[in-house]
């Protein structure tokens, strides 16, 4: 029990105060008077202690005892059934006859207020092609051009790049920064990993990435037979189809909404953020560009990766393809 920080007295003490007033004879008036409360704290202890006991004499709760307007319980478990069926608030509360803001406060107390919480959490996915090259992950990252150094490395927050007008006099400005595309391509097996920085994403470019990508693991005695990417207007297009087929590599698809099928993609892409992108202070674009072969090189052959035993993926490569474990 958590006593007020303001109560005079704890549970002990109050028992005492009740001893005095039922088994030393002591008046109300001398009992509080010497606790320094008031009678009518006493007359609560006393009805307190007559019905409960010691454990009359713990503070509870300032809860009122009735709620003459909660929700029903009925009504609590009607509002939650609906909200399985995934229905919306305001559908619920026309189809029950009740308020749109009572219908939500339910549902937020339940714990159903987002709908990502009405289906329960999918399990991982973990899967790992036996060799390398049997299947590579390649995705597109979209990262914002660097035109002039930013306050993190001139300490000057009012330096910002040239912007143009568009429109007639006094109509908005256009940023002139633009974006950078980071084309990804990952083993399945090794995670050896592979990347390009190129202007837009494409077919053509990405067309031209996977022709350079399957290049590199050929370099590294890696034969790629299949590549899976998501449903992006570039990989889906027909040309992308006769690049796969000239290059003999089976194309896959991810499922639509299900990111998770790419998932050793989108997890290379998490790290080649955060240490690459955003793990350095760059003057410019082309600085942190010319900054993404080597740490390429470190990831490969010399950071330990969690997943393959604290080893770089080159060690997961045989060694008549260098020997790199």
């Amino acid at each position: 029990m958590q006593v007020h920080a303001r109560a005079p007295l704890s549970p002990i003490g109050r028992r005492l105060v009740v001893g005095r007033v039922q088994e030393h004879g002591w008046s109300v008036t001398a009992a509080a008077e010497a606790a320094g409360v008031s009678e009518r704290t006493v007359y609560r202890w006393l009805a307190r202690f007559h019905a409960d006991g010691q454990a009359g004499l713990v503070d509870r709760r300032p809860v009122a005892r009735r709620l003459p307007h909660k929700t029903p319980v009925e009504r609590v478990q009607a509002v939650c059934a609906l909200r399985r069926l995934q229905m919306t608030a305001a559908e619920i509360a026309e189809a029950l006859g009740m308020a749109l803001s009572t219908v939500s406060a339910v549902l937020k107390r339940e714990g159903l207020g987002k709908r990502s919480r009405l289906d329960p959490p999918e399990p991982p996915n973990r899967y790992e092609r036996r060799r390398p090259g049997e299947l590579v992950h390649i995705d597109v990252k979209k990262l914002g051009r660097i035109v002039v150094p930013g306050h993190a490395v001139t300490g000057n927050r009012r330096q910002r790049a040239d912007r143009t007008r568009i429109g007639q006099p006094g109509g908005r400005y256009l940023g002139t920064a633009g974006w950078e595309f980071v084309h990804v391509c990952v083993d399945d097996h090794s995670r050896l990993a592979y990347a390009e920085v190129l202007r837009d994403e494409k077919a053509t470019s990405a067309i031209a990435f996977l022709r350079r990508a399957i290049a590199f693991f050929a370099r590294h005695g890696v034969r790629v037979e299949r590549v899976m990417t998501d449903n992006g207007s570039a990989y889906v297009s027909h040309a992308h189809r006769l690049a796969c087929r000239e290059l003999g590599v089976k194309h896959l698809t991810t499922r639509p909404y299900r990111p998770r099928t790419n998932g050793k993609a989108e997890r290379f892409i998490q790290t080649l953020t955060r240490r690459w992108a955003r793990g350095q202070l760059y003057a410019n674009s082309a600085e942190r560009t010319a900054a993404l072969p080597a740490w390429l090189d470190h990831y490969n052959f010399t950071r330990p990766h969690g997943s393959l035993g604290k080893r770089p993926p080159g060690s997961r490569l045989t060694k008549a393809a260098g020997n790199y474990s």
